[in-house]
């Protein structure tokens, strides 16, 4: 992302550290995680990206704090409410970034955080999520864009994608894990 200055609008946060499975067993340890990522990143508009894992499943958050944005993108067609306690927990960061950056809001806009579910396309088996997942992030970065329509980019717009598509994203997810070395 460096060369591309993509780092400059963009961040990702780790998936390790951002699931469900840590939300429902150590919430507070997600909390400081987030808000300290958000907070060093304070003084510029960036969107976030939250590969989510479900404990089976990936789906993709995007946030955007400064906005107060989440846009959520998930291959099988569910909403936000299949997951309340993610749900609840990126609310009460946000909220908390906002407190701390001592914005002011009133009562009707204190819950002023605007979850987007987005249109992207959908997967046509139960395996390919973390493909789907991965190339949400991939579009996105493509259009280097903050905002992700609510109807998708229009240069991605699909209801699938093909299977080249999808096995465009595994032949890169492959390269760039060879370019790591993590299997030697």
């Amino acid at each position: 992302m460096r060369p591309n200055d993509l780092d400059e609008s963009f961040g990702f946060l780790a998936p390790a550290t951002v699931n469900l499975g840590l939300i429902l067993n150590r919430p507070d340890t997600v909390t400081e995680y987030l808000l300290r990522i958000l907070n060093d990143n304070k003084d510029a508009e960036k969107l976030f990206f939250i590969p989510f894992n479900t404990g089976g499943y990936w789906l993709l958050l995007a946030i955007n704090p400064i906005r107060e944005i989440v846009y959520y993108l998930d291959s099988l067609g569910n909403d936000w409410t299949t997951y309340p306690d993610m749900k609840v927990l990126i609310d009460t960061v946000l909220q908390a970034f906002r407190a701390q950056r001592d914005i002011q809001t009133s009562r009707r806009g204190a819950n002023s955080i605007t979850w987007i579910k987005v249109a992207c396309p959908q997967q046509r088996n139960q395996i390919d999520c973390g493909y789907f997942m991965l190339r949400f992030m991939r579009d996105t970065l493509a259009l280097g864009r903050l905002m992700i329509p609510t109807d998708y980019f229009e240069e991605f717009k699909c209801a699938f994608y093909t299977k080249d598509q999808v096995d465009e994203i595994k032949e890169e997810w492959c390269q760039f894990m060879i370019e790591l070395n993590v299997f030697s």
